[in-house]
């Protein structure tokens, strides 16, 4: 069965902090790279955050870089996205997905995605 389901949105004034959270199914979590993907209205889908399937690799857009980290946990099968300094340009449906398509870079090849879940960045 492939699931995944975000949690953790909400609201966040500029500088503050919010970890996002994706209960990830088993048979996605033994065998892909998953990662954050974000959705501004009237913007495209734009990659976040991945992480490989033994964790030992880790790609990050450079709008995100030193104030995100991605992280798993293996025994929860949880996926989880920390994220930090935010501002108003954070603002997005955050998605997480399963790179389940085999490709050169960790940031492409998704096919399954979660519902996503709202990050609102505002005073």
């Amino acid at each position: 069965q492939v699931e995944l389901v975000e949690s953790g949105g909400g609201l966040v004034q500029p500088g503050g902090s919010l970890r996002l959270s994706c209960q990830v199914s088993e048979l996605i979590f033994r065998h892909y790279a998953v990662g954050w993907f974000r959705q501004a209205p009237g913007k495209e889908r734009e990659f976040v955050a991945a992480i490989s399937r033994t964790g030992l690799l880790t790609d990050y857009a450079d709008s995100v870089k030193g104030r995100f980290t991605i992280s798993k946990d293996s025994i929860q099968y949880r996926l989880y996205l920390q994220m930090g300094s935010l501002t108003p340009e954070d603002t997005a449906v955050y998605l997480c997905a399963a790179q389940t398509t085999r490709a050169q870079e960790l940031r492409a090849g998704y096919d399954y995605w979660g519902q996503g879940t709202q990050v609102t960045v505002s005073s």
